[in-house]
């Protein structure tokens, strides 16, 4: 479960674009980048649905 909040974490620096070095070179020497792109796609995918959501708040419904 720790790697997965790793993963979470520097998937999630990534998105701000802000990291420490240390993690970026702990992040680059996994052997495979999988778990970071599909961590980028799973938070790319919550992002795009969280700001569906709030416009769907946000402007009245027409009927």
């Amino acid at each position: 479960m720790q790697r997965f909040w790793q993963i979470f974490s520097s998937t999630l620096a990534a998105f701000f674009g802000v990291q420490k070095e240390a993690n970026r070179q702990r992040d680059f020497q996994d052997a495979s980048p999988l778990p970071y792109i599909f961590m980028g796609i799973i938070l790319a995918a919550g992002l795009v649905l969280l700001l569906v959501l709030i416009v769907q708040q946000v402007l009245p419904q027409s009927s």
